[in-house]
């Protein structure tokens, strides 16, 4: 997080600083998404473009699951839904369509699929799907020479020696193979793809199946012992991993994510290692070298977050702060099932605001999106990321659906209405909540269920809180809030805070624009009319239902001397800005938010 510098002419403030000063290095900044792997190739896609109006269409394959399936009979299923058959026609189809999503205005950012890959290396009818492909359908022209001859050199190997294999999706009964990241091949065989699918006219990628499992290859032998090597000396080897000669001992497992509960420190250095080394590979193929090729090029990873989950899930669960997003565009963090659903008498609004800010603190304020694969609550899950710093929406811009298809240009017109908002905001928050990461690398797990339980806490009182790793507090962060919390060392929340009187299914969040000027309250209304089934995630967007909210009460603390001009509150369904009445007495502004669906804006306007 950088710091936050004032352009208002006011002295001090009670909370954060409501502007900052512009990047010294480029940024990109989009506030606006829509991702399909499936009816990408329907003749209404590019209309269904030209009305929502996304500044990025994530569309394309251009990795494992191109080279594996684009020449398969299985070229139309799961997972990319091909278009067309065969590798020439396919990649021709992809770089007509990325020219014309640019005609219209939008960025396109691939799919590269970096580990996964579908096939059998033999059969009755000979190699199939990747295999096939690197046997006898690589084109040298095109990708340079193979790097190995055997493909099976490229893969992640199991303890017993045989190349890690599974029969998850049994996509036309082929296995799913896992390449190895540390495997300097299989590096070139990714550079050479990532070449190819800037040829077509990508603007970036996405890195999904992005994981490195409990392969034992050589690589990865000498890749941990390297590791362990520059971060222990021998006494500290042998004394904390029982590991007497490093040189000579053959790990018969180096795991990735695991059980928390079967937890050791060798198994979490080994993650660590794990994590690192996949931001390694990361950076080699991606930041360094396919950046050569295009200056500027979005690069970003598809990660998984569930609900908090780490050490047994969470991609960069155990890497360093210093490594968290370095390089990096824009991130997709999956919740998955754990926030699809709604039990408002439980308290549960099916939501990812705690993610988004906890995203949002410790990518400083980069793009990012939350994959919920929420088909349903269609406008909530456009609203809480626009609220929170994202960039709707992750999956399930079901364009199909006719009353899906209104809702999500209804609210992307909106957001793009009001741009000035949105684009390359920065958080105004009175109060700082830790994430406990530094616990989390001791393989402390419980502490996180802490900082949950406190967060929803927050969340239920609308106080305005960001959220930020503990160990990239400063004192110059630290200035900057009322109250810093910490979920093991309770504290009482500061007195003379912002209120805010609305039902605990709204949650407030606050933000300001780069040029200052103004404060925006964000308000997301989870009321809903819930399925009759309990929990039930529904079948699409007429099961939303949402409840309006008839008004919300507001008084905000203003910074120190500043004066209010106006107060303009504006929202997807009646998206011209109406003044409302406010009252400034005693440093706080106090004004009331008329009733609304499922998200408004109160635009508090500041006199220069």
């Amino acid at each position: 997080m950088r710091p936050l510098i004032a352009t208002l002419a006011v002295a001090t403030l009670t909370a954060v600083a409501l502007s900052a000063d512009p990047p010294k290095t480029h940024r990109v900044e989009f506030n606006r998404l829509i991702a399909h792997w499936d009816a990408y190739g329907d003749d209404d896609y590019l209309k269904f473009v030209e009305e929502a109006r996304p500044e990025v269409c994530q569309l394309g394959f251009y990795g494992g699951h191109f080279y594996s399936l684009v020449h398969t009979p299985e070229y139309k299923g799961y997972p990319a839904h091909f278009p067309v058959k065969g590798l020439a026609e396919g990649g021709k189809w992809f770089e007509d369509r990325n020219a014309a999503v640019h005609k219209l205005g939008a960025k396109v950012v691939g799919h590269f699929n970096v580990t996964f890959l579908v096939g059998e290396p033999d059969s009755k009818d000979g190699p199939r799907g990747f295999f096939k492909f690197y046997r006898d359908l690589w084109d040298e022209k095109e990708l340079g020479p193979k790097p190995v001859k055997d493909p099976l050199d490229l893969l992640a190997r199991n303890p017993d020696g045989t190349p890690m294999a599974s029969k998850q999706y049994s996509i036309g009964q082929m296995r799913e193979y896992t390449a190895c990241l540390n495997n300097p091949h299989w590096r070139t065989v990714l550079k050479a793809w990532a070449k190819r699918g800037i040829e077509r006219g990508v603007d970036g990628y996405v890195a999904n199946y992005f994981y490195r499992h409990n392969c034992v290859c050589e690589h990865c032998q000498k890749g941990f012992r390297e590791h362990l090597t520059a971060g222990f000396t021998p006494e500290q080897i042998r004394t904390q991993f029982d590991i007497a000669d490093l040189k000579k001992h053959q790990f018969t497992e180096l795991v990735g994510w695991h059980d928390p509960k079967a937890s050791t420190p060798l198994r979490r250095e080994m993650l660590k290692w794990s994590q690192i080394s996949t931001k390694q590979a990361f950076d080699d193929v991606f930041v360094k070298y396919a950046r050569s090729l295009k200056p500027g090029l979005i690069v970003g990873q598809w990660n998984h977050l569930g609900d908090f989950n780490q050490v047994s899930g969470d991609e960069r669960s155990m890497l360093p702060s210093e490594l968290w997003g370095k390089d990096e565009d824009y991130l997709w963090y999956s919740t998955g099932g754990a926030a699809n659903f709604t039990d408002l008498a439980a308290g549960i609004y099916g939501e990812g605001t705690l993610q988004a800010r906890y995203i949002r603190g410790t990518f400083d304020d980069k793009p990012f999106t939350l994959g919920k694969y929420e088909s349903t609550r269609i406008r909530a899950a456009i609203a809480e990321l626009a609220a929170n710093g994202g960039a709707p929406m992750g999956f399930y811009t079901r364009f199909k659906d006719p009353e899906a298809r209104k809702e999500i240009t209804r609210y992307y017109n909106f957001l793009e209405k009001y741009d000035a908002v949105y684009r390359g905001n920065r958080p105004h928050s009175e109060v700082l909540l830790l994430f406990p990461r530094s616990s989390v690398h001791k393989g402390d797990v419980a502490s996180v269920e802490a900082f949950k339980k406190l967060g929803k806490s927050l969340l239920d009182d609308h106080v305005l809180f960001d959220v930020l790793p503990d160990d990239m507090l400063t004192p110059a962060i630290k200035e900057r809030y009322r109250a810093v919390l910490d979920a093991a060392k309770p504290t009482d929340l500061p007195t003379g805070r912002s209120a805010f009187t609305a039902p605990k299914a709204v949650r407030v969040s606050a933000s300001v624009p780069p040029v200052g000027g103004e404060v925006t309250l964000h308000f997301v209304n989870y009321n809903r009319t819930e399925p009759a089934k309990p929990r039930d995630p529904g079948s699409g967007i007429k099961d939303e239902k949402p409840i309006a909210t008839e008004r919300v009460v507001v008084d905000f603390v203003l910074p120190t001397g500043a004066k209010v001009k106006a107060v303009r509150v504006a929202t997807p369904e009646s998206p011209d800005a109406v003044d409302v009445k406010f009252a400034v007495a005693a440093g706080y502004v106090r004004f009331t938010v008329p009733k609304f669906l499922v998200y408004s804006i109160a635009r508090i306007e500041l006199a220069k």
